[in-house]
């Protein structure tokens, strides 16, 4: 059964950094694309930033400049690097996967809280 770990998150001022990871696991195909969607109290899930198996990148406007995406192909793990965090970026941070082989399938990772005060 796929697996998506997530750690890194956790408080900061703002100003400050933090580093997201999320690990796939239990799957004998490697993931397409894997990112970073957030969702805040009473908003919609979005797009923070995503990745390809060939490192073409897609970013949020609100995070680029900001946030860096990475991610290394052979262990199946993705890295969201956050910079000049701001009280605005404060949500739960869910990792994403997309697999195409055998079969089309999404992965969700159970979500890590960031909270950036003032």
């Amino acid at each position: 059964q796929v697996q998506l770990v997530e750690s890194g998150g956790g408080f900061v001022q703002a100003g400050g950094s933090l580093r997201l990871s999320c690990a796939a696991s239990g799957s004998s195909f490697s993931m397409n694309t894997m990112g970073w969607y957030l969702q805040a109290p009473g908003n919609q899930r979005e797009l923070v930033a995503t990745i390809t198996s060939g490192t073409i990148t897609n970013y949020a406007d609100s995070v680029k400049g900001r946030f860096t995406i990475s991610r290394d192909n052979a262990k199946n793990v993705v890295y969201l690097q956050m910079n000049s965090l701001k009280p605005e970026d404060t949500a739960v941070y869910y990792c994403y996967a997309l697999r195409l082989t055998p079969w089309q399938r999404v992965y969700w990772g159970q979500g890590t809280q960031v909270t950036v005060s003032s």
